[in-house]
């Protein structure tokens, strides 16, 4: 959410979004369960962004230690599936090896996912659905290739993820669940 604009209206969207954020928050025992519910009621009827943005002020702080995932494998499979919270970063460190980022029910608190690779001899699987647009120019191809799907160029995405660093043998598929 831009904080440079607290009064531009709040949309569907961006109460969800604060809404998971204080779900996980609550999850993670940084809130009680009164105040979750009462910042779950407050976004519920938010209209600004302003309103929003002083709902997780306090929680910052807290999740910015959470910013980066760091996947380091050699061989085998890496998955992170089902209800988590994605990161603003993600750094990929593997070889021989598969992994599989499905973001179909994770909770996304950004609009935008940087996935920082250095990958040789693997698969990238991104598990997405409509309103996610994965962009790829930043990626260094060594005998590599991507495969995603040419419609996922949306205007206004939901969520925007950003491929960059090095793919040496290397594969990225995109999938719809």
């Amino acid at each position: 959410m831009p904080g440079d604009l607290p009064e531009l209206r709040a949309s569907h969207e961006d109460r969800d979004r604060v809404v998971d954020t204080l779900r996980t928050a609550g999850g993670d025992g940084r809130l009680t369960a009164e105040e979750l519910d009462a910042r779950v009621e407050r976004a519920l009827s938010a209209r600004t962004q302003g309103e929003l943005a002083e709902l997780v002020a306090d929680l910052s702080a807290a999740t910015a230690t959470k910013d980066v995932l760091v996947v380091r494998q050699t061989g085998g499979k890496w998955t992170r599936a089902g209800r988590w919270t994605v990161p603003d970063r993600i750094e990929v460190r593997t070889k021989l090896c598969r992994v599989t980022f499905d973001f179909t029910d994770a909770v996304i608190t950004s609009r935008t996912v940087r996935i920082d690779t250095d990958m040789q001899h693997g698969k990238l699987v991104i598990v997405g659905a409509p309103g996610i647009v994965i962009d790829a120019d930043g990626l260094n191809l060594v005998f590599s290739k991507t495969k995603l799907r040419s419609d996922s160029a949306a205007a206004d995405p939901g969520l925007r993820i950003e491929l960059v660093g090095t793919l040496k043998h290397a594969k990225v598929v995109e999938r719809r669940p």
